[in-house]
């Protein structure tokens, strides 16, 4: 039994529930997705070997655009920036920067800003960001933005970059209840913020229950979910910590016993993120952005099942 109405653009799910018992859960997916990658810089050559092992793998499915994280404190400047950089120029990709409110004021944000737009850089994920320790809260710099939806608009200033901002489904840890963490994304979607991309979750149910919010409170501009395919629960643990989701028990019984089973745990992995994905796409989600965490192969895994090939791209 339905115990909502769909939105308009959702797909029936009884009749997606008659397709997946009639034929394969994957068949016949025409690949009609946009997708993006989310990669975090390099600390090391070995380390950027195998992140543009992973650009390299990822970019004959054409994503919308990959973007490149901002470390806490501002730990990654240097290095986001030379990665955003050499994206643009040698892979042909369109790259965004993640930027920040931490530790940096107002003018040192915009000269930073100012820097990735005279690179080719024409979007940015914008983020209020966390101390650099664990737990301690988030206090501004004197000078700088207090807040995301403050960054937006200051960006906006500066040029006319293309903005995603942060979503969260399960509700940001710092929030006091739903509706202000709502009405805190509402507020950087009207400074400028061009889209939202959710943290991570693993329930098709949570994302439709949040769009679903959204569109009740006024905010129409797109969500897109964040799909972390989980191989190792307890760093998965140390994610959702920071920003608030949650990770179901049974997770913990899909990957008890595979630690010295690397390839098994990657077939779960990519199993339970491919069932994810295709829940959302039987609800009318027709766009993806993964967290790879600089690897390639369960995203482009995920996206194959999903329809999405490197030959349905013109060229």
């Amino acid at each position: 039994m339905i115990a909502k109405a769909l939105s308009a653009d959702r797909l029936d799910p009884v009749e997606e529930q008659h397709k997946a018992h009639e034929r394969p859960l994957f068949s016949g997916l025409p690949g009609d997705i946009a997708i993006s990658f989310e990669f975090f810089p390099p600390k090391s050559e070995k380390m950027e070997a195998k992140l543009w092992d992973a650009v390299n793998e990822l970019a004959p499915l054409a994503p919308d655009f990959v973007s490149v994280t901002y470390g806490a404190g501002g730990s990654t400047r240097e290095r986001t920036h030379n990665t955003v950089a050499r994206l643009i120029a040698e892979a042909g990709i369109p790259a965004a920067a993640h930027l920040t409110c931490v530790d940096a004021s107002k003018a040192e944000t915009q000269k930073i800003a100012e820097a990735y737009w005279e690179a080719g850089v024409r979007h940015i994920v914008a983020l209020r960001g966390d101390a650099g320790e664990p737990g301690a809260p988030f206090v501004p710099h004197p000078d700088g933005y207090n807040n995301a939806a403050e960054l937006v608009a200051g960006l906006k200033e500066v040029a006319d970059f293309e903005i995603s901002v942060a979503a969260y489904p399960e509700v940001h840890p710092d929030s006091d209840c739903p509706q202000s963490d709502l009405d805190n994304l509402k507020r950087k979607i009207d400074a400028g913020a061009s889209r939202a991309i959710s943290q991570f979750f693993f329930s098709a149910d949570t994302f439709f229950d949040f769009t679903d919010r959204c569109l009740a409170a006024g905010i129409y501009a797109p969500v897109v979910p964040g799909i972390l395919p989980v191989t190792n629960v307890a760093q998965a643990r140390k994610f959702a910590g920071q920003c608030g989701a949650v990770i179901p028990d049974w997770m913990d019984g899909l990957f008890d016993g595979l630690d010295e089973r690397p390839a098994a745990r990657q077939l779960v992995a990519a199993t339970v993120a491919a069932e994810l994905c295709r829940r959302l796409y039987a609800g009318g989600v027709r766009q993806f952005h993964f967290y790879t965490l600089n690897r390639a192969d369960l995203a482009y895994a995920i996206c194959h099942m999903l329809g999405r090939r490197p030959k349905d791209i013109a060229s």
